[in-house]
């Protein structure tokens, strides 16, 4: 079984990773709002990893005989200028995700809790790839610029995924 300590900051990754999902959704509402159908999809899909994110730390605890303690959501912005500010949030936000997950790490080398530090090494590495979309996002973003036919194919190319 794990440690208070770490039962008690899986716990807080859980409400974390349930903010990221509503911050998504909430991007997505925004977008599609907006007319941006493709990115709205994108942030839905974005929704959907973040609450399957939650929920393999939430049967981590279980499997770990350890109580899953979901807190309230705090409040978060709801509507963005246009998609380069969502973008840009998008990576600032995951590089407070890896720091949380890196945060994790440390504990759980501290503690010497070799099963939860194998469990975070998927985080570790879903971390990495979700930078890199985050920033693919907004080099695309920044190409794109006022070209309104370049936007029309990145969005439906953002509404395949």
């Amino acid at each position: 079984m794990i440690s208070k300590k770490m039962q008690e900051a899986i716990n807080a990754q859980i409400n974390a990773e349930m903010w990221s999902a509503y911050l998504y959704l909430a991007m997505s509402m925004d977008a599609n709002d907006k007319g941006m159908k493709g990115v709205a999809h994108w942030y839905r899909k974005q929704y959907e990893e973040e609450m399957e994110h939650a929920f393999r730390f939430v049967h981590y605890l279980e499997e770990q005989l350890a109580r899953v303690e979901l807190k309230p959501i705090e409040k978060f912005k709801t509507s963005w200028k246009n998609m380069a500010e969502m973008f840009d949030e998008t990576l600032a936000h995951e590089k407070v995700v890896t720091g949380l997950i890196h945060k994790l790490c440390d504990l759980a080398a501290k503690e010497k809790d070799y099963a939860t530090a194998n469990m975070l090494q998927w985080f570790v590495n879903e971390q990495v790839e979700e930078e890199a979309n985050a920033a693919e996002l907004i080099e695309t973003a920044k190409c794109i610029g006022n070209d309104k036919a370049a936007f029309y194919m990145f969005d439906k190319e953002l509404a395949a995924r």
